[in-house]
């Protein structure tokens, strides 16, 4: 029986994750580079976890020229700038809605830290419609994605089983983790991750495409 929908949020509630990648390939293509993509990927919900640093890889590929710190502060106001601009992806509050109407709890299960998905689902005017967020900070340094901890966490703040529970990802990292707490995944390819081949148990082009019976009775 269906008790809870865990919502991941980067790139599946708000598309956060393309904005990003275009305002750093526009800044490196200014100064002459090409943003190493495969890279770039895995820092998003790759497959693997990657260290890699955008604005000091292109300092040190202009020889230093380059301030890392004016680089970071540059691409945070472009970036914020259109992601603030972005709406809810399409079928998210439908999902949400049919899920509150039927009685499940609505969590979210997010890498990220609670100071950026706070901040954005309470400018959203979503923040309450979740019963829990759990986000990097909730679980130990190093045990975000692809580990199992955010879901895991998730399930035990809500008391329900995994058996109880659909999660909805985007990322590679994300579907694994789910995959590695037991829980059933809808994966939801945003235009980014969409490239890295992303598979669920479930997956759909858009939440538009799925209703809530559509899990019931599954």
């Amino acid at each position: 029986m269906l008790k809870a929908l865990l919502f991941d949020f980067d790139g599946l509630i708000l598309d956060t994750e393309t904005p990003e990648v275009l305002v750093w390939q526009s800044i490196y293509k200014e100064h002459g580079f090409e943003l190493p993509v495969d890279e770039w990927e895995k820092t998003v919900g790759g497959y693997g976890v990657s260290d890699f640093d955008p604005a000091k890889t292109l300092s040190l590929l202009s020889q230093r020229r380059l301030d890392p710190v004016s680089l970071r502060a540059r691409y945070r106001l472009e970036a914020d700038a259109i992601i603030h601009a972005n709406p809810i992806l399409p079928g998210i509050m439908d999902m949400i809605h049919a899920g509150k109407k039927h009685g499940l709890k609505v969590a979210i299960g997010s890498s990220s830290p609670h100071s950026w998905v706070d901040a954005h689902t309470q400018r959203l005017g979503i923040y309450h419609y979740f019963d829990h967020i759990i986000c990097q900070d909730d679980v130990p340094p190093g045990r975000t994605k692809p580990h199992p901890d955010i879901y895991l966490k998730a399930l035990e703040t809500l008391q329900v089983e995994k058996s109880q529970a659909v999660v909805f990802e985007d990322s590679p990292n994300g579907v694994l983790a789910s995959r590695r707490a037991g829980v059933f995944v809808v994966a939801v390819p945003n235009p980014l991750t969409a490239k890295m081949g992303v598979q669920g148990d479930l997956t759909v082009s858009s939440l538009a495409e799925l209703t809530l019976q559509d899990l019931i009775d599954r």
